[in-house]
Order: C-alpha cells, then sequence, then structure tokens
C-alpha cells in the first residue's frame, strides 16, 4: 500500500488535516526556489532518439525506417529510467484496487533528486472533480471572483491547494516554478500573484488548473515503489499533460499515455482492472 508522506511544514503548502501520516518531507517556497529551465528541445530530441531505438528492435519494422526521416507527431510518450520534474507516473495494475491511485497519472512537481530531504511531489492530473471553484464557496477573494470558473480536480490524498498554469513557453514569470517548458505551478501562497497577472491581462483564467490535494513521497519511498512495480515512469508531450479536456474521464488519458508508451505498455491499457 501506498503511504504518501506530508509537506506540511512548508509555507508554500497550506497545513491540513489530512496530511498527518509522515512529515519527513520539506517543501521549501516555490518563491524562493530557483527556477531550472529544461529544453523542450531536449526532451523532444530525446523522445526522437528513443522511437529510433525501439524502430530499430521493432520486428514489425521491416524496411529499417529512420526515426529522423519521420515526424515525432503532436502526442508522445515514452519510459525513462528515473524520476524526473516534468515526468509522470502513470500507475500500473498494482494498484487497482486502490481508490486513492487506481489508473491515475501523477504530473511530478519536484522529483526530490536536487534536494533529497524535501522528497518528491505532484498532482494527479487525470481525476477531474466536475465542479467549479465557485461550487465550493471559496472565502478567499481572489478563488470567489478571479477564479471562480476555474475547474477543480482531485490531486492527490494530501491536504493542499496547488494550480498549473500554462503559459505557452513565452512567459518567464517571478515566483512561480517552471516544471516543463510553457507549464509553471503554485500554491496558496502564490495566488496572490497569479489573479494580479490574470488581472494586468498576462495570463487567463482558464490558463489556470486548480487542484484539491497533492501526492509526496519521500524519495526512497517512490523509489521502492516503482522497484515494486507500482508505478512506471515516463515522458511526455506538454499538450498530454495540459492539452485534454477538465470533463474528460479518468482513464482516458491513462490508456492513451500507455499506448503511446507502445509494446507491454500499450497491451496493459487494454486489461480489465484486477480483482481485488
Amino acid at each position: 500500500m501506498i503511504k504518501p508522506t506530508s509537506g506540511n511544514d512548508d509555507h508554500s503548502i497550506p497545513e491540513g488535516d489530512g496530511a498527518k501520516e509522515n512529515n519527513s518531507e520539506k517543501i521549501k517556497d516555490t518563491s524562493s526556489e530557483k527556477s531550472y529551465h529544461i529544453d523542450s528541445d531536449w526532451r523532444e530530441v530525446r523522445a526522437k532518439f528513443i522511437r529510433g531505438e525501439q524502430a530499430e528492435t521493432d520486428p514489425q519494422n521491416q524496411g529499417g525506417i529512420s526515426y529522423q526521416s519521420k515526424p515525432l507527431g503532436p502526442k508522445w510518450a515514452h519510459p525513462i529510467a528515473v524520476p524526473e520534474s516534468g515526468c509522470i507516473l502513470v500507475a500500473t495494475e498494482k494498484l487497482d484496487g486502490v481508490r486513492t491511485f487506481e489508473r491515475t497519472v501523477v504530473l511530478l512537481l519536484r522529483s526530490g533528486n536536487r534536494h533529497p530531504e524535501e522528497g518528491p511531489f505532484g498532482v494527479v492530473i487525470n481525476r477531474p472533480l466536475h465542479k467549479k471553484i465557485k461550487h465550493m464557496k471559496p472565502t478567499n477573494l481572489d478563488l470567489a471572483t478571479t477564479f471562480s470558473d476555474c475547474s477543480l480536480h482531485f490531486g492527490g490524498p494530501l491536504e493542499a491547494s496547488m494550480f498549473l498554469l500554462k503559459t505557452g513557453g513565452k512567459l518567464k514569470l517571478p515566483g512561480f516554478e517552471e516544471v516543463i517548458p510553457g507549464l509553471c505551478f503554485g500554491a496558496r501562497n502564490s495566488l496572490d500573484e497569479a489573479a494580479g497577472l490574470v488581472k494586468k491581462g498576462v495570463v487567463k483564467p482558464q490558463d489556470f488548473r486548480f487542484f484539491v490535494g497533492y501526492a509526496g513521497w519521500q524519495l526512497d519511498q517512490l523509489t521502492e515503489e516503482i522497484e515494486s512495480d507500482y508505478w512506471y515512469v515516463a515522458a511526455c508531450s506538454p499538450n498530454l499533460i495540459y492539452g485534454g479536456s477538465s470533463d474528460s474521464s479518468s482513464e482516458s488519458l491513462w490508456e492513451e499515455v500507455l499506448q503511446l508508451m507502445g509494446g507491454q505498455y500499450s497491451e496493459l491499457s487494454r486489461k480489465p482492472k484486477q480483482d481485488t
């Protein structure tokens, strides 16, 4: 069973009653943490290289078609060896029956590799709650006005308010940490800055996606879960992370990512849920 850790000692992750299993993880304030830029071209080059390796070992590739002569396409996903910031964790069949994480896709906001004492954390990106912020009758003025029509998503079992901000890759926004080019994240302490950007017309309310809760681990804990085959670790195109409809079913993205990963992963996407 997965035992997520809490990050409620941090100013950027609000303290909540549901995150008390383990308080060893401390997440630094996103506004003071240096933002590390991941070159989108490098991610795409890696994806092309990996697809080329797959083509060379594919018995159906009789003609030996070079991956360099074929465009990567708008959507792609492939497995990677170790977690990195901006990667995704794809639930395996071992999590069937574990309601919190069953057939989920988790976007890892920080991998924990740079600062192991913090631990990795992220948000589930394929669990829409089919509610808008205004339906929750928020007391925060920015949530009640500027962001009232934004959709809500289940982000994980730990208590915190998180959001993703789609910038299109053209903006560098102080106070927000970049996950992958064109996508930043923030927490409750960043709401004032986020609302200010909307009021200035720099971004729009629909560029935000809000999450109730998040998922966090100790670094060795996530490593053990991956080695125990609870998660597949993958890199994917940005439009898979942020391009889906807010009303899409929770399993559609899970299935699409696995199919794009190909091979044994594609086979898993067609399997019925395991009995528990």
